[in-house]
């Protein structure tokens, strides 16, 4: 005897039901780039600080959203103390391959962590970043990578800096020529509100997200996608050292160092723009 569930007889129902089970149990496309996400995600290279802070950067899923692949030509744009590179370096050496674009070496006003640190943490591991290939962004320096060769390139918090330095256009201008056409620019930054407007020196540390879309549009981008990920409601963006008064940087040191901790890191957008294919 034969049920109908919904139109759908009971014997074919369970048919479906193995069929799926079945499937779930077969590999996936993708599974082999996800593994060795994980992989580089857990690895021995990756500093405890750094691994402490993957629970508010969500870093596996910020490169799923903006599309990483192992054979991809990756670029990274100002490493900072190197989060990102930790993780991309090893993802890319087997495949892909990775520039990271730090500040010229004659650049005074670059921090430390995006000159000599940043260099130096890859001299002193050639195992992990023997083949990362550096590139510069900074005044006057905006090739990231050769023109037309990059199928993704990504910012983390460092937009800010360029709209303040007074050359985030030409930045932008910079990573639209690097990318393939159909190439991917990924930005994450911090969230200035929409009741006030953008301070175009971005002296607090937070941009509108508008703002920000508006500028990569006027270089050539289309958005693709934004992502709540790293939001934060809680970050009222009226801080008495800007952006920096919250973790990780904790600018009024000891002073309501617990509440700052409880509110957590700022809040922040993500972006996924594409370079328009031709």
């Amino acid at each position: 005897m034969s049920y109908r569930v919904a139109g759908t007889s009971w014997s074919a129902l369970v048919g479906s039901v193995l069929l799926g089970s079945l499937l779930l149990a077969l590999p996936i496309a993708g599974q082999a780039e996800d593994a060795g996400l994980t992989a580089a995600l857990s690895g021995s290279q990756r500093s405890p600080n750094f691994l402490k802070r993957d629970a508010v950067r969500h870093p596996k899923e910020e490169l799923e959203f903006l599309g990483l692949k192992p054979d991809q030509t990756v670029v990274e744009v100002s490493p900072g103390g190197g989060y990102w590179t930790e993780i991309l370096a090893p993802y890319l050496k087997p495949h892909g391959t990775y520039y990271v674009a730090v500040p010229p070496k004659g650049d005074e006003e670059a921090p430390p962590p995006g000159k000599d640190k940043f260099r130096a943490k890859l001299a002193a591991t050639p195992a992990v970043y023997g083949q990362v290939k550096l590139s510069e962004l900074g005044k006057d320096h905006y090739q990231v990578a050769p023109p037309g060769s990059a199928d993704l390139i990504v910012t983390f918090r460092n937009l800010h800096n360029w709209v303040g330095a007074g050359y985030a256009d030409q930045a932008l201008a910079g990573f639209y020529a690097a990318l393939k056409p159909g190439g991917i620019l990924g930005i994450e930054d911090h969230r200035a509100g929409n009741d006030k407007p953008q301070d175009p020196k971005a002296d607090n540390g937070y941009l509108r997200q508008d703002y920000v879309i508006a500028m990569a549009r006027k270089a050539g981008f289309e958005l693709v996608a934004s992502s709540e990920l790293l939001a934060n409601p809680r970050d009222t963006k009226d801080w008495p050292k800007g952006v920096w008064t919250l973790p990780p940087t904790l600018a009024m040191g000891a002073q309501d160092r617990e509440k700052y901790l409880a509110i957590g890191e700022a809040d922040n957008f993500l972006l996924k723009f594409r370079k328009p294919a031709r």
